[in-house]
């Protein structure tokens, strides 16, 4: 396939080991009232930069950011294994340096690069990869679509992918550009097939809250468990270790009928007290609900029906990594509002960790009149990158 700028060729540059071409960009400034120049404070980008190199990849054990884009890729139908291998190459190599700070190569607006903003680049491979690669024996157990749950109105326009960039920075123009630039390097290879972008906001060490009012991630994973919960060990899927897996779910919220509800049924639905977030029958947002506790009527504090009581693990091997990004487009028109989460998920296993507890939600959860999961897709995610030389998922194509 020819490379959509000939005298470009990112694909055989990285991929058959041409020199490299550097791309020297001006500075833009920014004008404020009156047409006078702004001043932008002055701030240290290395403080900004978080690794890329290391054992697991970037933006899963990383603190969550203010943004977030996905971006779901097909491949093109005439691919082979060595393109798959090349444009690998080329997201490693652009994601190193825009991690960093520095523009991509051939990056057309390098000023863009400059405030990192604690970015990071996750990739993930779908199922349909494996095919195209001609690995389908490497492709780990769990690696499929999710079954189909009786709440799932799933948008094809939202659901599967081949490959899966998971952009995360403290800015959105940041993530915008290093979005760009990872798309078009490679766009002889692959077809977009969804972009969805996602925001969540609250000062530094407190839960933010989803657009419906609630405090969303409260519940997390512990940094001495990851290495049994989320981080594969290989044992199955060998050249899986070090990397995870990732389950992205596109739920939407009827906002406008849950502004009907009063207070009380909010708690009520969730189980969780709306203005702390702390469970009915606790004090404090962390406190460990107690599904066993009733009133003096003998009715449970906490309904076994509530949002709290079905998502909560049966045994500690069903816990895994949760992370929430809101989402908020423009309406259909009738509509007041177009808003919902972006609900992400890493384990080490889909089918031990994940999907119980989907089920227990797809059962039933008072939740659910409010909710409707319209977009699905799994990835696996591989290891990180160990240092210069290597690339993302090589493991896969050397073992």
């Amino acid at each position: 396939m020819a490379d959509p700028k000939p005298g470009l060729s990112r694909r055989r540059l990285l991929g058959g080991g041409a020199a490299a071409v550097g791309v020297v960009g001006a500075a833009g400034i920014g004008w404020g009232a009156a047409g006078l120049p702004r001043a932008e404070p002055e701030r240290d980008p290395a403080a900004d930069v978080v690794e890329f190199y290391g054992p697991h990849q970037a933006g899963i054990a990383t603190p969550p950011p203010g943004h977030v884009t996905f971006a779901g890729f097909d491949l093109a139908p005439e691919v082979t294994r060595d393109d798959i291998i090349g444009l690998l190459r080329i997201w490693t190599d652009d994601a190193h340096r825009l991690t960093r700070g520095g523009p991509a190569l051939a990056d057309t607006e390098p000023e863009l690069a400059a405030r990192p903003a604690r970015l990071t680049i996750t990739v993930g491979f779908g199922p349909g990869l494996f095919t195209a690669a001609g690995v389908e024996d490497r492709r780990p157990p769990w690696l499929r679509p999710l079954p189909a749950f009786p709440i799932d109105r799933l948008d094809p326009a939202y659901t599967g992918a081949d490959l899966v960039l998971q952009i995360c920075a403290d800015e959105a123009t940041t993530v915008a550009h290093a979005t760009r630039v990872l798309s078009k390097h490679v766009r002889s290879l692959v077809r977009t097939r969804w972009v969805q972008r996602g925001f969540r906001d609250a000062p530094p060490g407190q839960t933010p809250r989803n657009l419906m009012g609630q405090l969303d991630g409260t519940v997390g994973i512990a940094p001495a468990d990851f290495d049994r919960l989320i981080w594969d060990d290989g044992a199955t899927t060998p050249w899986l270790s070090g990397g995870t897996s990732l389950v992205l779910r596109r739920i939407a919220m009827d906002l406008d009928t849950w502004d009907e509800l009063d207070a009380d049924g909010r708690e009520l639905t969730v189980g969780r007290r709306v203005s702390d977030g702390a469970p009915l029958t606790g004090t404090a947002e962390h406190d460990e609900p107690d599904l066993t506790a009733v009133d003096r009527n003998g009715i449970p504090v906490i309904p076994p029906g509530s949002h709290v009581a079905r998502a909560r693990h049966t045994h500690a091997g069903e816990r895994f990594l949760r992370r929430g990004f809101n989402y908020d487009e423009p309406p259909a028109p009738g509509q007041v509002s177009n808003s919902g989460l972006l609900f992400v998920a890493y384990q080490r296993d889909i089918d031990t960790q994940f999907l119980p507890v989907q089920r227990r939600l797809a059962e039933f959860d008072a939740l659910n009149e409010w909710t409707t999961p319209i977009g699905s897709a799994v990835f696996a995610i591989p290891a990180g990158v160990p240092g210069p030389g290597h690339y993302l998922g090589q493991q896969l194509f050397d073992s």
